[in-house]
């Protein structure tokens, strides 16, 4: 795939005409999905499919359209672009790379066939109701431009979401993904949701509103941070004081235990963006409690005359990332004592934008323990807290063990958007109802 993107960007460059330019993006994948419901396959499948971007640009003028890599009449394409360029206004923070920077990586990985998937799933799941989706394969990404840059990017990884079912509300929600399967890792993973499953079949505990000591377990985390990425690293919001991290930018900090990065170089997502500029390895967004750098895209960089970091028109963080901490996985309950295990979140929203002050529910296993131990399961809460309060003065310790835990989207394609999370033990969270 990669040989026929460039050739296809080479034979459309070679038809230019004065003064433009083209950008070609590749957005490809070779993947396997298999579908789960009631212990059953509902749905399997393969996939290889390549979508093309191209994108004209003249006189500060830009035109772009998408097809499929084959079986599209590309040159046709073009000239229906060449076509809209004269009625279209210039732009007046169109920023693209002139200088050519060409990259190759490719990540291979050890994925798993999808039979292996089924007879885990089917073996250790029992009469259990497993529900789930399974996602793996080749994601390739691609750039070229009429300037003369290539860059090319191809990994292999997997992405196993599923849950257990019972009646009512009862639920446990997890998964396993990464870059070399281990059967083993799976077979543990379904193992503990059983283990958390029977847990539900015990009398619920009555919770009032109030505050109390929380374990939120990287999946739960990663609904607070993937609020926290909605315009909270963007230069564009910093810039128009409409960054939920306002109080930051004027001073406030969160725990010195708190890392936040943009981690390229150990994510899904590729090392370049679609105007041709390079990402670094890493970009350090919140460091040691105390905000950093902002994701900075072209547009924004010609609009206040900065340097582009390689974001996206979105500016939020693709391969985001916290720092670990000092507390080991098998000793939370104990570190918890008596408190709540909060294994998923849900309907995260803003509750005071400009204060960092969020709102939402908790989302199936959540658990009451006591004197370090599960006790009874608690049924759905609602929370209203200050991301100052959870992510600062009321953090006690982030989990030394950390989850890579992969955007499980599958509309039209898979996405390469990921996290790299560690649990966080809080002395205090502030429930509502």
């Amino acid at each position: 795939m990669k040989d026929r993107f460039f050739a296809t960007a080479e034979r459309l460059a070679r038809g230019l005409r004065a003064n433009e330019t083209l950008l070609c993006n590749l957005s490809a994948e070779r993947s396997d999905f298999v579908r789960f419901n009631h212990a059953r396959v509902r749905q399997a499948g393969s996939v290889e499919q390549g979508y093309l971007s191209l994108r004209l640009v003249r006189d500060r003028r830009q035109a772009s359209t998408t097809v499929m890599l084959d079986g599209e009449d590309h040159a046709k394409a073009l000239n229906e672009l060449r076509d809209s360029l004269d009625g279209l206004p210039e732009d007046p923070w169109l920023l693209i790379n002139e200088s050519p920077r060409s990259t190759e990586s490719v990540r291979r990985g050890a994925l798993p066939a999808a039979r292996d998937i089924v007879d885990v799933a089917f073996e250790k799941s029992g009469n259990l109701d497993f529900v789930g989706i399974y996602a793996g394969g080749a994601i390739m990404r691609g750039f070229a431009n009429s300037l003369g840059q290539r860059n090319w990017h191809e990994i292999d990884s997997f992405n196993f979401d599923f849950s257990l079912h019972g009646e009512g509300d009862r639920a446990v929600k997890t998964g396993y993904a990464g870059f070399e399967w281990k059967e083993g890792s799976l077979q543990e993973k379904i193992s503990s949701s059983i283990r958390e499953f029977r847990e539900l079949e015990k009398p619920k505990k009555q919770i009032v509103p109030g505050e109390y000591r929380a374990y939120l377990t990287p999946r739960a985390v990663s609904e607070i941070t993937t609020l926290l990425n909605w315009g909270s690293f963007s230069v564009r919001s910093q810039r128009t004081r409409q960054s939920p991290l306002l109080r930051m930018q004027d001073g406030a900090r969160l725990s010195p235990k708190v890392t936040l990065r943009e981690n390229t170089a150990e994510g899904v997502s590729p090392a370049f963006q679609w105007d041709g500029f390079l990402k670094p390895d890493r970009v350090a967004l919140i460091e040691k409690g105390e905000l950093r750098n902002a994701l900075v895209s072209p547009r924004s960089a010609k609009e206040y005359g900065l340097e582009p970091n390689g974001a996206g028109g979105s500016e939020s963080a693709a391969s985001l990332e916290v720092e670990k901490g000092t507390l080991e996985e098998k000793d939370v309950l104990e570190a918890l004592g008596d408190g709540l295990c909060i294994s998923n979140l849900w309907y995260l929203n803003f509750s005071d934008r400009p204060a960092g002050r969020i709102t939402g529910m908790t989302r199936f296993a959540t658990f009451w323990v006591e004197n370090g131990r599960i006790a009874a399961p608690v049924g759905p809460m609602r929370f209203d807290d200050s991301l100052y309060r959870m992510l600062g003065e009321n953090l006690v310790e982030l989990t030394r063990e950390r989850e890579f835990l992969p955007d499980s989207g599958t509309y039209n394609e898979r996405s390469t958007a990921s996290e790299r999370l560690p649990g966080i033990l809080l002395k205090s969270l502030r429930f509502t109802l």
